[in-house]
């Protein structure tokens, strides 16, 4: 019985240890473009899913495809640490999609 709640103790530590890296938020800076007229925009987002570029790849095209934007590229994805660093360069497409 003792093996079994220390074995069970152990997990949940190990658990809570792994919530603030999962609870941490997760964002994408993209390129995108608009046609007919041309337009470019350098933007930020947040990522819901997966913390990947490629679940960042499906989720952005979605979300930017119903505002009539293409996804030409996710540039990268990171933490709220690089958040401050991106904010001037995003603009008005810093948060927005």
């Amino acid at each position: 019985m003792k093996r079994i709640s220390l074995a069970l103790l152990i997990s949940a530590a190990f658990g809570l240890a792994a919530l603030p890296a999962q609870a941490a938020g997760c964002y994408a800076d993209y390129k995108a473009k608009q046609e007919n007229p041309l337009r470019l925009h350098y933007g930020v987002a947040q990522i819901s899913g997966a913390c990947t570029r490629a679940a960042a790849q499906s989720e952005l095209s979605q979300r930017l495809a119903e505002r009539g934007w293409t996804l030409l590229t996710v540039i990268s994805v990171f933490g709220e640490e690089g958040l401050n660093q991106r904010r001037d360069s995003a603009g008005s497409n810093f948060l927005r999609f």
